[in-house]
């Protein structure tokens, strides 16, 4: 039954809710002409309205979408950097740690 449940569309789901609605509303009415309480009737459990169900399980539908496409694409490989980029990077280091040790600086804060 679970995994029936994950493939229902939007629109079966209301259709359920709203006839599982009937069914407790039905039931209800069935306590109160035969006098005895239903346990749903004695528990304090707070009732979450349709829509909000229905919201709630669209966007966790949405969420595992985007988790199962996410999984099925391929990894990206880390991006190289040229060795012109890496010299000119490591040139400036080395030119802004003269410049420290010019001025007696132990530091490149300082």
């Amino acid at each position: 039954m679970a995994s029936s449940l994950s493939n229902i569309s939007v629109r079966e789901l209301k259709k359920a809710v709203l006839l599982r609605e009937r069914i407790e509303a039905l039931e209800r009415q069935l306590a109160s002409i035969l006098g005895d309480a239903t346990p749903a009737a004695a528990g304090g459990r707070r009732k979450m309205s349709a829509a909000a169900r229905a919201k709630i399980a669209a966007a966790q539908r949405l969420r595992w979408a985007k988790h199962r496409k996410g999984v099925a694409g391929p990894k990206k490989g880390r991006r190289k950097m040229s060795a012109s980029a890496r010299a000119r990077i490591a040139a400036s280091a080395r030119a802004r740690w003269a410049k420290v040790k010019a001025s007696g600086g132990r530091t490149l804060a300082g």
